[in-house]
């Protein structure tokens, strides 16, 4: 087996999950994942952990909801049950079409996500992990070869996290006390926010794998102006690009898109959280040094900021704070390597990518 596999698993037991002898751990992958799925049991089984294994099939889950009635969704008690009883999760990502389910329509994938949520809620207080083992699907989606992904793919995972931890402090101290953020890129964005009481977070991979962002929840209400998403994204099998969200008071007011507005609008529709912004994300990995059509590791690239509508993450909102709660969350990606700066309270902390604490910080505007 490729030593890189190997390691990556390490990485997703012991950095990651915390994998302690009895722990019950749920597994799903993709078949193409196996590699990633045996070295995982190798190193569970070295620590006494006791797994189960579902395989992910995007054809047989195309076929299920383009069969099923809409109004049929019900939350999957055999699966809630399951995960009640778990301990850790891994995702695994790496199937072969990343637009198997692009043929179902956005109403009945809004369906099931209301019906999972549930799930994901439970999902959400065990320890999680998601990954992505890299395969020729994958390397094709990112226009490379398949060896070039590879290694795209271990340089982003595989690397000194105690080391990216440190470098991620920086902005959290900076983040964490803030009252306001202010994010503005070239004549189509300018987006304020406020963030006072909530909490930032370092993510140096104890939920993603690769992981390297800051992030917080902003407060609700507070989101105004306009943003433009200059990266696409994958959601539901389709490409949605060129998007643009407009927000006063804290609600998407109006909304467009290049390719595929009817999905976005169909996610924004999903439910009365969808159309605030749950998550403020500043992407901090240099080793993810170009866009890949893969969220995963696409919102942690060096140089850019990505949003969230849908829900807020539970970790970033004290108890005495409003939570943003709803069935969807769904990142977008801005680039921030040019023309472009983040403010808070006021004070520029980064520019054209380059953070304050970092050597080359322009000063200027």
């Amino acid at each position: 087996m490729d030593e890189r596999v190997r390691q990556h698993a390490e990485i997703l037991v012991d950095h990651c999950a915390d994998v302690q002898r009895g722990d019950m751990v749920q597994i799903t992958a993709s078949k193409q994942a196996e590699d990633l799925v045996v070295a995982l049991y190798e190193a569970l089984g070295e620590r006494g952990a006791r797994p189960s294994l579902t395989w992910s099939l995007p054809k047989a889950s195309r076929a299920y909801a383009r069969a099923m009635d809409e109004d049929d969704y019900t939350t999957k008690a055999h699966d809630l049950a399951a995960i009640e009883e778990t301990d850790v999760v891994f995702l695994v990502g790496g199937g072969p079409n990343a637009f198997e389910t692009s043929d179902v329509p956005p109403a009945k994938s809004q369906a099931g996500s209301r019906a999972h949520q549930p799930i994901l809620e439970e999902r959400l207080g065990t320890r999680w992990v998601i990954t992505t083992h890299p395969t020729a699907a994958g390397a094709q989606q990112a226009e490379m070869s398949t060896g070039a992904y590879e290694q795209f793919v271990y340089d982003a995972v595989n690397k000194d996290w105690a080391e990216q931890s440190e470098f991620q402090a920086q902005m959290v101290e900076l983040l964490d006390p803030a009252e306001s953020v202010r994010i503005v890129s070239g004549e189509s964005t300018d987006l304020t926010m406020r963030v006072d009481g909530m909490q930032a977070l370092n993510d140096d991979g104890d939920r993603n794998m690769p992981a390297g962002e800051v992030f917080t929840s902003p407060v609700p209400d507070s989101v105004e102006g306009e943003v433009y998403f200059d990266k696409p994204l994958m959601r539901q099998g389709n490409e949605i690009d060129g998007v643009s969200l407009t927000f006063e008071d804290g609600e998407v007011v109006d909304f467009a898109a290049d390719q595929n507005e009817d999905v976005l609008e169909s996610i924004l529709d999903t439910d009365d959280g969808a159309r605030r912004l749950g998550e403020l994300g500043i992407g901090m990995n240099r080793d993810i040094d170009r866009f890949t059509y893969n969220m995963l590791f696409d919102e942690k690239m060096g140089d850019t900021v990505h949003l969230a509508v849908g829900a807020a993450i539970d970790e970033c909102v004290p108890e005495d704070r409003e939570f943003n709660d709803s069935a969807v969350h769904m990142d977008m990606i801005v680039d921030m390597s040019e023309d472009s700066f983040i403010e808070v309270d006021g004070e520029v902390v980064q520019r054209n990518g380059t953070f304050r604490f970092e050597d080359g910080f322009d000063t200027e505007q």
